[in-house]
């Protein structure tokens, strides 16, 4: 069972909504704030060292990496130790496998939860506590009762287009983590460059790894497959699921770049962009491929794409496979080709005992809902959304508007997109999910599996214009994500993000400040 279902959709009473309020509002700054938060008299105080235990394996194994953490952010110096402050707990009666209980009292400190998940979000908490301390060492007393509104809190990067490497990918994962992220998709492939290393293609990195949206000659950029592993291990360890995506059967150019007897051809904008769907060939060298990542990635899913394929489908007619596969299906248009193909690609996914994710076009494909998940991008067509959830898709919300962190943050920002004049600001971002932004029936539709920010690097050429763009949208996305309705307050978390900030700044993360506007924009590359 995918770890996203385990989430309810249970909502905060007002009165606790109340007590939240006139309580943690004013009180210790958490982002995503918790849901449910009874703050009582006291302080703990840490010592020189904060000692730590649990008789729980999963727990026990969290110690070192919340010491290395509490140390590196918070100065704190934490030793495990059986008489320890700071107990974690089992506890099944936490039915939620994402949530916990963390307890504050001048004494002792307890993280209780079901699962080391819920256990690694409470410790998420508590590490912020300490770091956004105004006295180092020394925290209110409090009950926290916390668990996420969505199961799945994702956020993809494109690094076909432009490539960041280990490291900053490393950095993006640590503040996911921190800030109770637990998706990563990772879009590894489209027309500018190929970026995963497929030992069986060598050429798909040779050749398709070279260029970028900014210079089509830049020498070859991708990952090796240790490096892939070494991500996903990574992520692993900060509970954050990495879902590659390769795309097809469009956005297929640095492939066929490599290895041009794959191609379907493509249009004068968009030249080579098609895999060849009428060649039985194309669909031996995609399967090939995807038994590569499926074991190099842990997740149960593969991000397949499936978007955008009329781009550069006019040469499909002209091909003899093409013709012959019409013919030989009963296939009357070229849209039936395309989702012939992406019927035939699930399949194949399934066969490796994985699942398919798609862009929201795959909706009208034929593909069964019981192998697939869609991702609603299209903002203006929230028709599609309607389709999906009528279908029985499982859905991830991330709607251009307002998920696209691509685009622009203020109107005054001139590198980046717009929409008809629309943008994606911090606010918008933290009103998400919303009547503002889709359907009322989709609001609470149990299909709805979560929500996820795109960053497109069509625009985004350095590590500090992907900084610039990502924070701090980031925290309103992971408050957006993890945080009931009635426990939202924009202008407290205004003044929880200036703690942030504080944080980004230690961790030498560009941002975007938002609040006083006074920071210059990092821009992209013109065209």
């Amino acid at each position: 069972m995918s770890m996203f279902r385990f989430c309810s959709k249970k909502k905060v009473v007002l009165l606790m909504w109340l007590v939240l309020a006139s309580g943690f509002a004013m009180g210790q700054g958490v982002i995503p704030r918790p849901n449910a938060v009874v703050n009582h008299e006291g302080v703990f105080t840490g010592e020189k060292e904060l000692t730590v235990f649990s008789s729980n394996d999963a727990f026990r194994s969290l110690i070192p990496g919340f010491a290395e953490s509490a140390r590196h952010l918070a100065g704190l110096s934490v030793v495990e130790n059986k008489k320890a402050a700071v107990r974690l707990v089992h506890n099944p009666q936490i039915t939620n496998a994402q949530g916990y209980r963390l307890t504050i009292s001048p004494k002792e400190i307890t993280v209780e939860a079901s699962t080391g998940q819920g256990c690694f979000y409470g410790l998420q908490s508590l590490l912020q506590l300490f770091v956004f301390s105004d006295t180092p060492g020394e925290i209110s007393c409090a009950q926290i009762d916390d668990e996420p509104r969505f199961g799945w809190r994702g956020f993809m990067l494109d690094e076909s287009r432009h490539f960041f490497g280990v490291e900053e990918v490393k950095k993006l994962l640590d503040q996911m983590a921190l800030q109770k992220l637990n998706v990563f998709h990772w879009h590894l492939t489209d027309e500018p460059g190929w970026r995963i290393e497929i030992k069986k293609y060598p050429l798909l990195t040779e050749v398709g790894g070279i260029g970028n949206q900014s210079n089509r000659q830049a020498p070859a950029q991708y990952y090796t497959q240790d490096e892939i592993r070494d991500i996903v291990a990574y992520a692993t360890a900060r509970y954050i699921e990495v879902i590659p995506e390769i795309d097809m059967p469009g956005h297929a150019t640095a492939a066929v770049k490599a290895y041009p007897e794959y191609s379907g051809g493509g249009s004068e904008r968009h030249p080579d962009f098609t895999f060849n769907p009428g060649s039985m060939a194309t669909y031996a060298f995609l399967t090939d491929i995807l038994r590569e990542v499926t074991t190099l990635f842990q997740s149960q899913y593969i991000h397949i794409g499936g978007d955008e394929v009329s781009f550069g489908n006019q040469q499909w007619p002209t091909l003899p496979g093409v013709k012959r596969l019409m013919e030989e299906q009963g296939l009357t248009n070229l849209v039936e080709v395309e989702h012939w193909f992406l019927q035939q690609m699930t399949d194949s996914v399934a066969a490796l005992g994985k699942k398919v994710i798609g862009w929201d076009e795959v909706v009208s494909s034929g593909i069964d809902s019981d192998k697939a998940l869609t991702m609603w991008w299209r903002h203006d067509k929230p028709e599609i959304l309607l389709q999906a959830l009528e279908k029985d898709f499982p859905v991830i919300l991330c709607p251009r508007i307002p998920l696209y962190f691509d685009f622009v943050q203020v109107e005054e920002h001139t590198s980046g997109r717009k929409w008809g004049g629309k943008f994606a600001p911090v606010e918008s971002v933290y009103r998400f999910p919303s009547e503002e932004f889709l359907p009322v029936s989709a609001l609470a539709n149990p299909k709805v599996l979560g929500i996820q920010a795109n960053l497109w690097t069509e625009t985004i050429a350095t590590k500090s214009r992907l900084e610039f763009m990502t924070f701090p949208r980031i925290s309103a996305l992971a408050e957006a994500a993890w945080t009931n309705d009635e426990a939202k307050d924009y202008n407290d978390f205004q003044q929880r993000i200036q703690k942030m900030f504080q944080l980004y700044q230690k961790e030498q993360i560009e941002y975007f400040d938002h609040i006083s506007g006074k920071d210059a924009e990092i821009k992209g590359p013109q065209k």
